[in-house]
């Protein structure tokens, strides 16, 4: 009776209403919301690109040959000017040169300057007044690279890292590993060089980069300092005009520095960030063609005033991101490998369940293994239920 209860059970349950589901179900990993798909393609389109629903302000137009905005967390584009045109990018290519040797020179580690090391240092460079025969920490040389952009310092430093042309390489592993594949590195220190090039979009990416550093955020921030000079030291204040309000340059509220550059070249380059409430921009000006030597301060100024107030609007039209993290593409489904086990499936971020504790199917695919017993179950309740209800007409 009992089996033909339990058979007659599973015939009727297809035709029960569907019930609330037992647990959580495992869903398909969706990219998070800040991942947002831009194709690469439109920052390599010449002139202006931005995307703005209609009574948002324009950016406004500038005179650089080249530049860019970006949100400094996300790394999404806000807006781009011939953001890949290669351009000799100055003494902004230091920033390149404190990522890739920053993290192998500890701060407070010190060296004597020999003569030979200063040897090489190009005609009409901005120096910081290293001097031989006198000690320095490997602080010091950092503040005369980011304040002073000097030359002499960045031949030392670059020293102590394995020498000129081992430091060429590292910078330009260090480019390629951030996703910037414009920058070609022939002078670390920026000096103006036969084919070294970089572009407003590559600058914007070591900008970024620099400011998840802490050291490089601290140098690219600090305004005036003290360099020695053996027994004694003297005053050195930093180039970028919209962090010390220099030369008739206002200051920009909230400016977190970063580099400048200049040479016959190249121009005028700048790279800046600022934070305004909780938002962080960052910005890469090249080469501005009319308004003088401060013109590159004062067109990053309208772009940082134009970013923040159009940033809650702007879609992306790019990001600063690596391609692998800028546009997540689900793969194709491959069989796991004999001696690896299947990769946990997520949940809803709503369920409180950790996905740890979720069956997993042995194959990878299909519905997890616990669900047969569970159908089971329910059929034999089910019988149970039915068995009961004959017996109790019966009598």
């Amino acid at each position: 009776m009992i089996v033909s209860s339990f058979v007659a059970a599973l015939l009727l349950l297809p035709s029960l209403p569907a019930g609330p589901a037992s647990g959580p179900r495992p869903v398909e990993p969706v990219p998070p919301p800040a991942a947002v798909r831009v194709d690469p393609v439109l920052l390599h389109r010449p002139g202006t690109q931005v995307r703005l629903p209609p009574g948002v302000k324009a950016p406004p137009r500038l005179s650089a040959r080249s530049w860019l905005i970006a949100d400094a967390v996300t790394g999404d584009v806000l807006a781009a000017h011939d953001a890949h045109r290669r351009l000799p990018p100055a003494s902004t290519l230091k920033t390149l040169f404190a990522l890739a040797t920053l993290p192998g020179l500890p701060p407070d580690r010190q060296h004597t300057v020999s003569e030979h090391e200063l040897r090489g240092i190009g005609d009409g460079s901005s120096l910081v007044g290293v001097r031989e025969e006198v000690t320095y920490r490997v602080a010091d040389l950092w503040r005369g690279v980011f304040l002073s952009s000097g030359n002499d310092a960045v031949r030392v430093l670059a020293g102590l890292n394995g020498g000129w042309a081992a430091t060429v390489r590292k910078m330009q592993a260090t480019a390629r590993a951030l996703g910037a594949h414009d920058t070609r590195v022939v002078s670390p220190d920026g000096y103006d060089a036969p084919g070294q090039v970089s572009s407003a979009y590559d600058l914007a990416v070591f900008g970024r980069a620099g400011l998840r550093n802490p050291d490089f955020a601290h140098y690219a921030a600090t305004p005036y300092a003290q360099f020695p000079a053996g027994r004694w030291s003297f005053g050195i204040r930093n180039t970028n005009r919209l962090l010390t309000g220099a030369d008739g340059v206002r200051r920009y509220p909230g400016l977190l520095g970063i580099k400048n550059g200049y040479t016959s070249n190249a121009g005028h380059t700048l790279i800046a960030a600022a934070r305004k409430g909780s938002r962080t921009l960052v910005v890469s000006v090249m080469n501005p063609r009319r308004g003088g030597a401060y013109a590159v301060y004062e067109e990053t100024r309208d772009l940082l005033d134009w970013g923040f107030a159009a940033a809650p609007h702007a879609r992306p039209v790019g990001s600063l991101l690596p391609p692998r993290a800028a546009l997540p593409v689900r793969a194709a489904a491959a069989p796991p490998a004999p001696s690896a086990p299947p990769a946990p499936r997520s949940v809803p971020p709503t369920a409180a369940v950790s996905v740890a504790t979720l069956p997993v199917p042995a194959d990878g695919d299909g519905p997890p293994p616990l669900l047969p017993l569970t159908f089971v179950g329910a059929a034999f309740l089910a019988a149970a239920a039915l068995w009961w209800v004959r017996r109790r007409a019966e009598r």
